[in-house]
């Protein structure tokens, strides 16, 4: 028998909606609901809340990608012995909070929103029920590893999903980026807002690489022959990375995140 999976009581879900839910703010320059939205990791997600410790046993899983099969089922083995010393009531009780601010704060169709691995964080919270059988135990963790080693994807039955409401959620989230924002600006966006919650150590990483990338591009299409003969051009193309270097000390803020979404925007135009 299957267990019905409640995406309210998923802390990777709700955390990944709320990520989204502060992105699309910035996005559409709604700032009392992206404060709203980035408050709520701030207060349920800090380094010590049994909240963040849940979160780090799913991300743990999902975010590693192209590994060897001996670390993933090291990985997972050492997943499942720290998920065990998660206080169960405390952890429910502090998911009860979490949904409660949610709803009071935002709305209660904040949890409809679309995440697009949400297939994979409901087999993983498959994993960490204790009403599975041992059988669809090891079916599970075996697609899970899988999925790590990139060599497939979460198949579609492994968790009791309604198509309709899955349906619902892929047309909610097509909506909101309706105004076709480039793969390398979520990343930033997401990075961004997921800041607020690590202190953002995998922002600084993150736009480490970010910058080099968009320097190193800006610095071969001074080679363009259409640049290279256009004063004014080849003078704003120094400006834009002067304006990257000038980034390298500093923290990461709005006028950074601006900056580093247009040049984005220009690179990917040249």
């Amino acid at each position: 028998m299957k267990v019905r999976h409640n995406k309210k009581r998923n802390t990777a879900f709700v955390y990944e909606v709320l990520l989204r839910e502060a992105t699309v703010a910035i996005l559409k320059n709604e700032h009392e609901r992206k404060d709203k939205a980035i408050s709520i990791i701030k207060k349920h997600f800090n380094s010590d809340s049994i909240l963040r410790k849940d979160l780090d046993c799913y991300r743990s899983l999902y975010e590693n990608q192209n590994l060897d099969r001996l670390t993933c089922e090291k990985i997972l083995k050492e997943v499942k012995l720290q998920k065990r010393l998660i206080d169960p009531n405390g952890l429910f009780k502090q998911q009860t909070e979490l949904i409660h601010d949610v709803n009071k704060e935002l709305e209660p169709s904040t949890f409809n929103n679309f995440v697009p691995n949400y297939r994979t964080l409901a087999t993983i919270s498959q994993i960490f029920s204790s009403k599975i059988s041992p059988k669809n135990q090891v079916i599970l963790e075996n697609e899970i590893i899988r999925n790590m080693l990139n060599e497939g994807k979460i198949v579609k039955n492994t968790a009791p999903i309604d198509n309709v409401v899955y349906k619902t959620f892929v047309e909610k989230f097509n909506k909101k980026y309706e105004n076709g924002l480039l793969e390398e600006q979520k990343q930033l966006l997401t990075h961004y807002i997921a800041s607020f919650a690590d202190n953002g150590v995998e922002l600084k990483f993150y736009l480490n690489e970010e910058i080099a990338r968009l320097k190193t591009k800006l610095e071969e299409a001074k080679g363009i022959e259409e640049i290279k003969l256009d004063k004014d051009m080849l003078n704003k193309t120094n400006q834009v990375i002067e304006k990257l270097n000038s980034f390298a000390q500093q923290n990461a803020n709005e006028e950074l995140l601006t900056t580093v979404l247009k040049a984005q925007s220009l690179v990917k135009e040249l």
